[in-house]
């Protein structure tokens, strides 16, 4: 039976106009033993409002964005207007009128549990995204990823020797190869974006056509000819759940023998306060964008409230200092081989934690480690903030308004991931300090991040030096390299830091003699008659007209006349 909610049914004909709304209105779409048609139920509550039987003679048309009318020539020519809530579900019921049209059995095409979990608009642009090689690529060049799954198939190819494997969403295939690698007999390549042709170009390219096969299609959809002995797979996505793809690699478990291993094994999300108060003041100054009353002329004030909801209710995508975390977190495991597709629909996180130290509590971290728990060998990957980054990097959700806490205290509340048709999850996080009614609270959507990555280190987080940091480093450097004699008398060229690029003699190290090459400014000029050496410059009305301007955009003073070539000339 399929079903949707929210219809609203109205019934034209030349005489009259009956229309019933209302939000507890459902349809009903099933078939009828008796006659043998399928017949579409419109209900509210429990109470039917009227049973439309689609017989041979039924058309159907949509009407708008989100109506359908069905008309019924041989039934004195009734029509129906259908008013459902939402365009996935119009395209949905589409469908189905068509397949019933064409004489099809709707039974047969069942929306699979993939479909009916998820929005079509996300569907499509989901597949589409992982449909490019780039988006591949930069998931292949994350070298923590790859290589630690590598490692953990192949410490562990008493798994895979010999074995039927399947791989779930395998995208360029890169973990079908490590199985075949690791000696499997059978692998099963399964990818349900246009990736799926490019996979098998590889196989077909690396000659491993009789042992990988590619298979197009959803997990939830397609038929292996065989159980697997293993299952692997990366599922991850930001805060290890977003993308919803952990449930379609559960939902694998149906091919998976009663013996069998799944690869990774156990999923730990790690949840834990911080303090950030440059990150909040960056949320809160981006809104206060809209606070301007004069923006060519235009007073955009209302929307200030708006649009500062708007930027606390994307979680933050970056990495930060460990130490800007507040307690020790919590982990909250989920076991890969035991856990059903319904444990993620709705996942509650308990939280408790003693503050360490005094601090404004400006949010909720959140990463995660994966385990590959082979025969031989169990393999970690994390990414959590102490290890080195990958392109999950770690996830942090703000509360509007933060709560300051004293060390010692106690902050109890919850982190509740609530599962929605985008493939994502809206987090509502609160915490309260234990004893107190103070409290913080924000629901945040997952599908929508803001991706803060860092153009350059992280930074130490303010007040971490108990000690002068340029004592701390200077004192850390052996005397001999101080630039000084045991006498004090100051040494030439002991900077330790100095870079030779050898631009002497007309030529440096390149042998790139007009500069073309030139990649570093950094150097040691010598005291020849004959020296050559250019600088950067924007234009040649900076120069001395006696000097050349370089198709490079630098200035040559190789044949400059005397004076200083620094000159500024006006002209």
């Amino acid at each position: 039976m399929h079903q949707y909610l929210g219809v609203d049914v109205t019934f034209l004909n030349d005489e009259q106009i009956k229309c019933s709304k209302g939000a507890l209105n459902s349809l009903e779409i099933k078939k009828d033993d008796e006659q043998k048609k399928y017949c579409v139920i419109i209900k509210n509550g429990t109470s039917v409002i009227v049973t439309i039987v689609l017989d041979e003679s039924f058309e159907y048309i949509q009407s708008g964005s989100n109506g359908i009318v069905i008309s019924l020539s041989k039934q004195k020519y009734l029509s129906y207007l259908l008013r459902f809530s939402n365009q996935e579900d119009v395209i949905s019921f589409k469908k189905l009128l068509s397949t019933i049209k064409s004489g099809g059995s709707i039974e047969d095409n069942a929306s699979s549990q993939f479909n009916h979990r998820t929005e079509e608009s996300s569907a499509v642009q989901y597949f589409q995204f992982y449909g490019y090689l780039s988006q591949q690529q930069n998931m292949m060049q994350d070298y923590i990823r790859t290589s630690t799954y590598q490692r953990a198939i192949l410490d562990n190819s008493v798994d895979f020797a010999g074995k039927v494997v399947l791989d779930v969403g395998a995208g360029s295939g890169i973990l079908s190869f490590f199985a075949a690698q690791a000696g499997a007999r059978k692998v099963y390549a399964v990818e349900a974006s246009s990736m799926a042709q490019h996979a098998k170009t590889l196989v077909d390219n690396n000659q491993l056509g009789n042992r990988i096969e590619v298979i197009a299609g959803k997990i939830e959809e397609i038929v292996l000819p065989e159980q697997v002995d293993v299952i692997i797979s990366e599922p991850m996505g930001y805060m290890l759940y977003n993308e919803r793809m952990l449930e379609s690699f559960l939902h694998a478990k149906k091919w998976l023998k009663s013996d069998g291993k799944m690869y990774p094994t156990t999923g730990d999300l790690y949840v834990t306060p911080f303090t950030d108060e440059a990150l909040y003041m960056e949320q809160v100054g981006k809104a206060n964008f809209w606070y301007q009353q004069s923006f060519y002329g235009v007073d955009l004030t209302t929307l200030r409230d708006p649009a500062l909801d708007e930027y606390f209710k994307q979680p933050i995508v970056d990495n930060f200092d460990v130490r800007i975390c507040l307690s020790r977190p919590i982990k909250y495991t989920v076991n890969f081989l035991t856990a059903a597709e319904e444990d993620l629909h709705e996942i509650n996180i308990p939280l408790s934690f003693q503050m360490t130290t005094t601090a404004v509590v400006h949010g909720l971290a959140f990463w995660f480690d994966v385990s590959f728990d082979g025969s031989g060998s169990q393999v970690w990957l994390s990414t959590a903030p102490t290890q080195p980054l990958t392109h999950w990097y770690q996830v942090r959700c703000l509360f509007l308004k933060p709560l300051t806490v004293n060390q010692g205290k106690v902050i109890k509340g919850h982190a509740i991931l609530h599962s929605n048709r985008k493939q994502s999850y809206d987090v509502e996080i609160f915490l309260q300090i234990d004893g107190t009614t103070i409290s913080a609270e924000n629901t945040l959507d997952l599908k929508n991040p803001y991706f803060r990555y860092p153009n350059q280190p992280v930074q130490v987080p303010p007040g971490q030096y108990h000690e002068s940091p340029t004592d701390q480093y200077w004192n850390a450097i052996p005397n001999e390299q101080t630039g000084m004699t045991s006498t004090g008398a100051i040494l030439s060229n002991a900077n330790q830091f100095t870079q030779n690029c050898n631009i002497n003699n007309n030529m440096n190290a390149a042998n790139d003699v007009d500069g073309n090459l030139l990649n570093n400014m950094a150097t040691n000029f010598s005291a020849g008659p004959n020296h050559r050496f250019t600088m950067p410059c924007a234009s040649s009305n900076h120069s001395d007209k006696s000097n050349s301007q370089m198709s490079n955009g630098f200035i040559s003073f190789a044949n400059a006349s005397s004076g200083n070539p620094f000159l500024h000339q006006h002209n």
